[in-house]
């Protein structure tokens, strides 16, 4: 009976793993949000004015700056920052 029960421990320490795993990879960093200013985006699913856009290689919600509609595959560019919404423009 003892093989059972660490199975079971086992199986919780495996799951408690995964679980973390999961979460961190859905955290954004608090610092880059700074360095993301000036950078170059793409508009994921199109902002109306809000919607998402891919920055290196993560998803963020955007909103274009001016409230305009940016339509999917714009390239942008962040201009501000407010929370984990990024402030965008059309690149020019």
């Amino acid at each position: 009976m003892s093989w059972f029960w660490s199975i079971v421990i086992f199986g919780a320490c495996l799951a408690s793993l995964l679980i973390l795993a999961a979460l961190s990879r859905h955290k954004k960093s608090a610092t880059s949000e700074i360095r993301l200013i000036g950078s170059r985006a793409q508009v994921d699913s199109p902002l109306n004015p809000e919607g998402t856009v891919l920055i290196q290689g993560e998803l963020w919600r955007g909103r274009s700056a001016d409230g305009s509609s940016i339509g999917s595959h714009t390239i942008v560019k962040v201009v501000g920052v407010a929370g984990h919404l990024l402030l965008v423009e059309r690149w020019t």
